[in-house]
C-alpha cells in the first residue's frame, strides 16, 4: 500500500431508518434509529431509503454521505442526498 493509499479521504454512503419510539415518563414521543446500511454508491444508498420508507414500520428514512479522515479518524458532517417521512431534525442527527 502506497503513502498516498492511506491518506485518501473514505466516502460511506449511507441509509438510516428512524422508528417511533414509544412515550416514556415524560410523555414525549420521539424517534429512534432502526437500520443503517452501508453502500458503496449513492443511488444505492437512495434506493434502499425511498424503499425502507414504504415498510410499514417505518417513521422515515435519510440517505446521506459521509467522510472520513483516516489519519486522524474525523468524520465531516453528513451530505443528505434524501429525507423521506418523519426524520429527525439536522441538529439532533
Amino acid at each position: 500500500m502506497t503513502q498516498e493509499d492511506e491518506s485518501a479521504t473514505k466516502v460511506h454512503y449511507i441509509c438510516q431508518t428512524y422508528v417511533e419510539q414509544k412515550p416514556g415518563r415524560g410523555g414525549q414521543a420521539g424517534l429512534k434509529i432502526g437500520k443503517q446500511f452501508q453502500y458503496s454508491t449513492a443511488a444505492e444508498a437512495q434506493n434502499r431509503a425511498e424503499r425502507e420508507a414504504q415498510s410499514e414500520d417505518c417513521a422515515g428514512a435519510d440517505a446521506y454521505v459521509i467522510v472520513e479522515d483516516p489519519n486522524s479518524g474525523e468524520v465531516g458532517s453528513p451530505s443528505f442526498l434524501v429525507r423521506i417521512g418523519n426524520v429527525p431534525e439536522f441538529d439532533d442527527f
